[in-house]
């Protein structure tokens, strides 16, 4: 059954890890898009159920203090920092309430399709769907200052919407993916070529979907149409990273995910993403990290974390 809160947004109760659902209806704008800061809109949840979203999220944060897990990783929150969250990545906020400032933009993918024949366009993007690099990074607020202009234009459009606002809000956020897609192509030098064909981006997808049950390349490329070869030479093209590279990189983040939010044991992990041996996870863990799982486990701090719990407060910004 499907509890819907306030904020516009289903909490799946019948999933042992919740999925939060963007609701436009319920945020009383017309579009599958909302921005604002913080101090003017915040919906907040218990901590103890971890979560995913089924849309895009990008935070600015002017004032942070505390930390979230997110896709097997633990994320100090801090001033001047932009964090980008891709659709249902595994999240969990332990935040001070009283040291937060930030402005926000959520989105789902389909209000980008809807404009865009391109269907890829969000896996071109190089911080969607990032598994070798950090989707969050620094940046001055007098640097990030054209992106927050870009959606407090945005938001004048969605508060106060008129016949024209839905092309201005498209062109806005086109506007700001893009822009933000450039910084962080220079921040870690990234590979920023025409793409040759769509390759690189379909594998991206796939995998996505498929880490669970697919864990050769060769699976990808038959699913494809194409040569293993060939997916591996539009991947290198794109990521500067190999296919075999990409799919490790994405199947150690579902490990990750197993460890920290599933409950699960090594073996029932390992049975579930179909390695033949308990200990072929674990020497994949130890070739992948260069750490056993007992010492990510305690890197991650998770007993600490699971005394701070009730006290802690899980920060989401989603709606009017």
């Amino acid at each position: 059954m499907n509890r819907k809160d306030t904020y516009g947004i289903y909490n799946n109760t019948a999933e042992h890890i919740s999925l939060l659902k963007y609701s436009k209806s319920s945020c009383g704008v017309d579009f599958l898009l909302n921005t604002a800061e913080g101090t003017e809109k915040r919906g907040w949840f218990d901590t103890d159920k971890r979560y995913r979203t089924d849309f895009f999220e990008f935070y600015f944060f002017r004032k942070a203090e505390g930390h979230l897990f997110l896709a097997g990783e633990r994320i100090e929150l801090h001033p001047g920092m932009w964090l980008v969250i891709s659709p249902f990545q595994l999240q969990e906020w332990h935040v001070e309430l009283d040291k937060l400032d930030y402005t926000f933009l959520v989105f789902q993918e389909e209000f980008v399709n809807n404009f865009l024949s391109d269907k890829y366009f969000m896996y071109r993007l190089l911080y969607c769907y990032q598994h070798d690099y950090p989707t969050w990074f620094d940046m001055p607020e007098e640097e990030a200052r054209p992106l927050l202009d870009l959606l407090q234009k945005m938001k004048q459009e969605l508060r106060n919407p008129i016949a024209d606002s839905y092309h201005l809000i498209v062109a806005y956020l086109y506007q700001f993916l893009l822009l933000l897609n450039r910084i962080y192509a220079h921040r870690f030098n990234l590979p920023f070529a025409l793409p040759l064909n769509n390759y690189a981006y379909q594998y991206k997808q796939l995998l996505e979907k498929n880490i669970c049950d697919k864990a050769r390349v060769a699976d990808y490329a038959e699913m494809m149409g194409i040569s293993r070869v060939s997916l591996n030479k539009a991947v290198m093209r794109e990521f500067g990273l190999s296919a075999v590279h990409l799919l490790k990189q994405r199947l150690l983040q579902e490990v990750k995910n197993g460890l920290l939010f599933s409950g699960l044991s090594v073996k029932e992990i390992a049975f579930r993403l179909h390695f033949s041996e308990p200990n072929h996870l674990m020497r994949f863990f130890k070739q992948m990290t260069g750490q056993t799982i007992s010492e990510f486990l305690a890197e991650m701090n998770l007993g600490k974390t699971q005394k701070r719990r009730k006290h802690a407060v899980l920060i989401k910004s989603l709606a009017p």
